[in-house]
This record gives structure tokens, C-alpha cells and sequence, in this order.
């Protein structure tokens, strides 16, 4: 089994490593950086759904995968569910960490709001070091430029509507700590009941942040689901 680990906003591929690492003995894994993030550059092309979409068809592609199962955290997830709409074809299963669903103008305008760079390293200066460390292709604050522009595009108009997932076929995990404060419980819950064949996973103590993610409990649950 293929298993495609796909990455979060402001994230690369190196954040999922631990995760992945710990399923590698269970089944074939492989990690992405989407275009513009980590060591990888943009082409000229702005962030968007569908770019990263593209990069993961062009992946597996690439790579002589005709169907793989797939593990996104956050903005990772969203881009699997899309695939999973859309080439339906090319998923098995998914697993979905974290990922915010619902967007409209006013959630968009409250998530760009902490995409200020000048304010994040006033205010967060260990954080802008991380980016600037992790993000070597295009910089940091452009990925910061670039991903506001997108969360504000997917506020003006989703590209998974509700409607969308109850023709989702496929197995889905969709699981969301129960101290996130970026993804509200009830859109997770009305994603999860939604979807003809899913199941829902709630992460005791744990934040947003893929940090945060107690690694041995995720891989147990992940484990668990594919091997159903």
C-alpha cells in the first residue's frame, strides 16, 4: 500500500517525517513539499488548490502510482478530499488531520490576520526562525504573501462546497484535536456526517499545531484505519 503524506499551510514536507517513519514498516510511505514551500520553488504561479493539487497528480505521475491512500494534515487534508472528489480514481483512502473545511470571507480575514510578517517576528521571533529555516525555495514571508492571497480566494469562494462530500466514496478518517482552535468542532462534525463512508477520531489534548500531535498515538490510529 502507497501511503502519499501531504503537508499543512506554512508547512513543508519535513513536518510529517515522524509520522510517516513510524508507519513505514506498515506500508509503502512518501512524503511532498507542495510547490513554493520548503526547498521548492513557484514557477511564477500563485498558491492555490488547484496548484497543489496539480503537484500531487504530477507525483504520483511521476512516480508510477495509479492509486495511493493518503494522510493530510490541515491544509493537507483539504487537498486530498479534493482529489478524492475530483480523481476519485486515484485515492483509496484518507486520512484527515486537523483540516479546516469551512471557509467564507470572515474566516479567511481572521486566518490572514496572523500571516503578518513584520508581527510575527516583533511577536514571534522563534517562529519566524522556523519558517526562514524551513522555507529556502521562495523565503518565508513570501510564503506568508502567498497563502494569505489563497486563504482569501477560498474565502470569496470554497472549492469544496458542502454539497461536495457526500459523493466522496471513499473510506475517510477525520480526526481534529479537541483543543484546535483554528477548526471548530461542528464544521468537523457536519464534514464527518457528510460523507457516506467515514469515520470520526477526536485527539485528546491536543492543539492545531502538527507538533503538538502525540506521534504514537496517530500512528496507532492511522494504522488502525487502514488496516480495516
Amino acid at each position: 500500500m502507497k501511503l502519499l503524506f501531504l503537508h499543512g499551510a506554512l508547512g513543508a514536507g519535513e513536518q510529517m517525517l515522524p509520522l510517516a517513519q513510524m508507519l513505514s514498516d506498515k506500508c509503502e510511505v512518501d512524503v511532498l513539499s507542495f510547490s513554493g514551500h520548503g526547498t521548492r520553488n513557484l514557477n511564477g504561479n500563485n498558491f492555490s488548490i488547484a496548484l497543489f493539487v496539480n503537484d500531487v497528480l504530477q507525483y504520483m505521475l511521476e512516480n508510477d502510482i495509479e492509486k495511493a491512500s493518503f494522510c493530510g494534515y490541515s491544509m493537507g487534508g483539504y487537498i486530498a478530499m479534493y482529489i478524492a472528489r475530483h480523481h476519485p480514481d486515484k485515492v483509496d483512502k484518507i486520512i484527515t488531520l486537523a483540516t479546516k473545511y469551512e471557509w467564507d470571507d470572515g474566516i479567511a480575514a481572521r486566518e490572514v490576520k496572523m500571516l503578518d510578517s513584520e508581527k510575527i517576528l516583533e511577536k514571534l521571533p522563534h517562529f519566524a526562525a522556523t519558517l526562514s529555516q524551513r522555507h529556502t525555495g521562495i523565503g518565508w514571508k513570501q510564503v506568508l504573501t502567498y497563502t494569505a492571497a489563497m486563504m482569501r480566494a477560498m474565502g470569496s469562494d470554497n472549492p469544496l462546497k458542502f454539497a461536495d462530500y457526500s459523493v466522496i466514496p471513499h473510506k475517510v478518517l477525520v480526526a481534529l484535536g479537541d483543543r484546535d482552535r483554528m477548526v471548530s468542532m461542528e464544521e468537523t462534525i457536519s464534514i464527518y456526517k457528510a460523507l457516506p463512508n467515514a469515520q470520526l477520531c477526536i485527539i485528546p489534548d491536543t492543539g492545531h499545531p502538527i507538533e503538538q500531535l502525540d506521534v504514537n498515538l496517530a500512528a496507532t490510529i492511522v494504522n488502525r484505519f487502514l488496516s480495516q
